[in-house]
């Protein structure tokens, strides 16, 4: 009977990093450079780059980016923590950072 390890059973991702940032704080300097950099070197990135309105619940589709990634890099600024949907973010970081496959 063969035996199957499950350490050589790998989960492909869509994306290497996903950036979870408070867009008005950090988008247009840090994050923005942090981007551009990561993408030269060629590492395939999430960056969310819409403007979400106050009080609107993480979207399936960001849900979806950040179960498809394999890194988190999660840049802590002023306001981060006053963003219910960074810690919405945070949250699922957290949970798919459980599972061996993904590292923030």
């Amino acid at each position: 009977m063969a035996s199957t390890s499950y350490s050589s059973i790998q989960k492909s991702f869509r994306y290497d990093v996903f950036l979870s940032f408070r867009g008005e704080d950090t988008r247009n300097n840090f994050v923005g450079h942090l981007y551009q950099a990561l993408k030269h070197k060629g590492i395939e990135t999430y960056s969310d780059d819409e403007k979400i309105e106050k009080g609107k619940m993480i979207n399936e589709q960001l849900i979806k980016s950040i179960e498809d990634s394999r890194f988190y890099i999660i840049v802590f600024s002023k306001k981060y923590a006053s963003s219910s949907w960074c810690l919405d973010e945070l949250v699922k970081i957290m949970e798919c950072q459980k599972t061996s496959e993904h590292t923030a």
